[in-house]
């Protein structure tokens, strides 16, 4: 642990030695989303007379509807919340000191309880200092800097759900310190830099020991060649806001675990032994006119990925390994519907091929933005190809209901 706090005190260092500015509250944007005041569509808040304190409140639900037909298994209809998250944001004292707290109560965000895991409650949970409209470093539970479509709320995505390839490779969450450079102008050259050194082990991890004293440690770059889109337009998918000018954004991120305790790094099963793992991120989006694209390549990395139960040979937990890429467009017409189209690859690697299969996934959506994501109507039907070994294939799909609101 003392070299967490080294780390942790260094980056409290280097931001406070960054160049002093007024902070207003329209400059105060964590990149998360804004933290608004009184403004319908970004929650309810609240500032007390002397200025020293601000809260604001917001939700969002989505409530859903599929059918589901998976080869081998009855066909089932599922009704469900998948998502319930309360948020409360804003400062204490001065604007440069802000704070962020989200709770889930959905049964898709919660799951169920699993031995020697917390409940999943608490989904971020972070105090940031921003001495500048550059510089940013936080201390608590947040999201690590991976693939925009893992960075971006659920709630601003044009499916139902991420890929398949951001539920396996994602590095999600995680305890720590976290921090960022932001350089973003309207119409020339700009750039980000992003980090986080974080304990590995994702949400809510109690469950230390001698033997798991490993750190995380994650960096991002971001270039936005032509400039920042439009109303931070690449933290949420599809050209809702009809780009005038070619938008482009690519990036990179990094991160390695080092003794990390679960199969996916910070998600996933509880594996027999630690394992270190490196994530590699890639990230492309374009928007204009409408138009709407986006690549992205993953792949995660581990010397030996196999563990052993040690009272039981026949027993196995692997980390996840192998790679996979999202392709994804879409064209959201005047009218504010839009169609969209997303094919995702997922291949593992030759040491756990007879444990997890490949898998190609092919979705079609069609979405009705009522007030952009805020409140808007999406139907989904999705297919999917899982390759397992010995020439075993078995074909899945769904099709699925789901409506977002919130504010």
């Amino acid at each position: 642990m003392k070299k967490l706090f080294t780390i942790l005190s260094l980056c409290f260092v280097a931001v406070l030695q960054a160049q002093d500015i007024k902070i207003t509250t329209k400059d105060n944007d964590l990149k998360l989303t804004s933290l608004p005041y009184y403004n319908f569509g970004k929650g309810v808040g609240i500032t007390s007379p002397d200025s020293l304190f601000q809260f604001n409140m917001r939700f969002r639900m989505q409530n859903r509807l599929s059918y589901v037909d998976n080869e081998g298994v009855e066909p089932f209809y599922e009704a469900q919340v998948r998502r319930l998250r309360m948020r409360f944001d804003g400062f204490v004292g001065n604007p440069k000191f802000l704070y962020v707290l989200q709770l889930s109560f959905g049964v898709g965000d919660v799951g169920g309880v699993k031995p020697n895991e917390n409940l999943n409650v608490v989904r971020d949970a972070i105090l940031y200092y921003k001495p500048s409209q550059h510089w940013q470093v936080g201390f608590g539970l947040s999201k690590l800097p991976g693939t925009r479509q893992a960075v971006n709320s659920s709630g601003a995505i044009q499916l139902t759900d991420r890929s398949i390839n951001n539920t396996r490779f994602s590095i999600d969450r995680d305890f720590g310190v976290h921090f960022a450079n932001l350089n973003e102008y309207a119409d020339k050259f700009s750039y980000n830099f992003k980090g986080a050194v974080t304990l590995g082990e994702g949400r809510n991890w109690t469950n230390t020991n001698k033997d798991n004293n490993g750190l995380s440690f994650s960096g991002k770059v971001e270039l936005l060649p032509f400039g920042k889109f439009k109303k931070d337009g690449h933290y949420f998918e599809g050209d809702i806001l009809r780009e005038e000018k070619p938008r482009l954004m690519i990036s990179g991120a990094y991160n390695f675990n080092n003794k990390a305790r679960k199969s996916q790094g910070q998600t996933g099963d509880i594996l027999y032994e630690n394992k270190d793992m490196s994530t590699l991120l890639l990230d492309v989006i374009l928007k204009y006119k409408g138009w709407a694209f986006m690549a992205t390549h993953m792949q995660r990395g581990s010397h030996n990925p196999i563990t052993v139960n040690p009272t039981d040979a026949t027993q196995t937990k692997a980390v996840f390994v192998g790679n996979g890429q999202d392709y994804q467009m879409s064209y959201v017409f005047p009218s504010k519907y839009e169609v969209i189209g997303r094919f995702s690859k997922q291949n593992v690697n030759k040491e756990i091929k007879s444990l997890m299969p490949n898998t190609n996934q092919y979705s079609f959506g069609v979405n009705k933005y009522i007030w952009e994501h805020a409140l808007k109507l999406q139907g989904e039907v999705t297919y999917e190809n899982q390759f397992f070994n010995a020439d075993v294939t078995k074909n899945n799909w769904y099709v699925r209901f789901q409506i977002e609101i919130g504010i």
